[in-house]
């Protein structure tokens, strides 16, 4: 054998070991039982895209639901089970009585919603979003679910929101009783960044996005280069677009000192997907992180004719003795990852692996960069508590 050869399989046997290194040393770590409810209303395939970054956390830090089960992405929450044949299963908190749900509420360390938007006709009965607006099968924050929140918080037990949990199709009256629970309130705005505005390239827009913008505009669409949308619940439509509205068009979360002291938080990084407006009452709740739009003059004016500001809440927190509460005001837990990487401890040496940051639209590095920091941190700091 060559020394050439020698060489080579040298290096092979090292690039194959370190993986296998790092799976081992995962596989040897100990497994910490956590039980959390995981309520998911937009499934629309057993991926389970809208929880598969916290699974992947839970996973990848061996918490488990029980001693030595570990959580299946499929199985493992409340709301909405795809089947075949365009068939599905509720299993949500809706089936619930009070009772069940003061058990629950004794069983579980954490609960989270991860989404409640639900699932519409034109998704699920065509499988594919022509994105379109239509009739709803099953979705929006219930009763039960309110009341599963008043027993956790009463417990003083870890509660995780985001993007969603109050927004359409939630009612007006169960999302009152959220905001008087949390101290917060929904402006009634969601917004988005587009890499194009330009109906002809980005056949992603919205159709009801373009229609209702257009129908408040004498039937003009006039914008080609990216920029921001910004929704109303009454269906008016804002649109900043770069160089007109904006100076820079990706919308940014600028971390606090508690963030990125505690949480591990980057202090800026861009935010390419869907979020809402939140106004938060600031002597109860804590702003971790905050959303920026960076506008110009006319995008300022643009903002503050429609009663917003460029900067609001990207991260709630509220953390005192009497109860435990975040509030992410983005869709934080949809990240395109895969739970295969979950197995390999000390895989973020190598996250740079995982994205391209030349692309504007990817969301891998949010999920390796801030989601995955942020609640590991969070879990760590759940595993302190119920090991007081």
């Amino acid at each position: 054998m060559t020394s050439k050869v020698k060489k080579l399989w040298i290096v092979l046997a090292v690039a194959a070991g370190i993986p296998l290194t790092m799976w081992l040393c995962w596989y040897l770590s100990p497994r910490t039982k956590m039980v959390a409810a995981i309520i998911d209303k937009t499934v629309l395939t057993p991926a389970g895209q809208e929880h598969i970054s916290f699974l992947w956390i839970l996973n990848h830090e061996k918490l488990t639901k029980t001693a030595s089960k570990f959580y299946k992405i499929d199985h493992d929450y409340f709301g909405f089970f795809p089947l075949e044949g365009e068939k599905f299963r509720l299993k949500g908190l809706e089936r619930f009585n009070h009772d069940q749900l003061q058990q629950l509420s004794e069983d579980v360390n954490l609960v989270y919603f991860t989404d409640t938007y639900g699932i519409y006709r034109n998704e699920w009965y065509t499988q594919k979003n022509n994105n379109e607006r239509s009739g709803m099968v099953y979705g929006g924050m219930s009763s039960q679910d309110i009341e599963l929140l008043k027993q956790m918080k009463q417990k003083k037990k870890l509660i995780i929101t985001e993007f969603n949990s109050i927004g359409s199709p939630t009612s007006q009256e169960t999302r009152k009783q959220f905001e008087d629970l949390f101290a917060m309130h929904w402006t009634g705005w969601t917004g988005r960044f587009f890499e194009s505005l330009d109906t002809a390239r980005n056949k992603e827009l919205p159709r009801w996005l373009i229609n209702n913008y257009k129908r408040a505009n004498n039937n003009n669409w006039p914008f080609k280069k990216s920029g921001i949308a910004l929704v109303s619940d009454q269906d008016r439509v804002i649109i900043l677009e770069d160089g007109r509205d904006l100076k820079n068009p990706m919308p940014h979360i600028i971390s606090g000192e508690y963030g990125q002291k505690v949480l591990g938080l980057p202090d800026e990084i861009k935010y390419a997907f869907w979020f809402d407006v939140i106004q938060p009452n600031k002597a109860i709740n804590t702003q971790v992180a905050s959303f920026r739009m960076d506008v110009n003059q006319k995008g300022q004016a643009l903002l503050k004719a429609n009663g917003l500001s460029a900067v609001f809440p990207a991260v709630l927190m509220h953390k005192e003795t009497d109860y435990r509460f975040y509030y992410f005001s983005g869709d934080f837990c949809d990240n395109p990852v895969s739970l295969s990487s979950s197995y390999f401890k000390g895989i973020g040496a190598f996250k740079w692996l995982f994205y391209d940051t030349s692309n504007p639209m990817e969301r891998s590095s949010f999920f390796w960069n801030f989601y995955r920091p942020m609640m590991t941190t969070i879990l760590d700091q759940e595993r302190e508590y119920i090991n007081k």
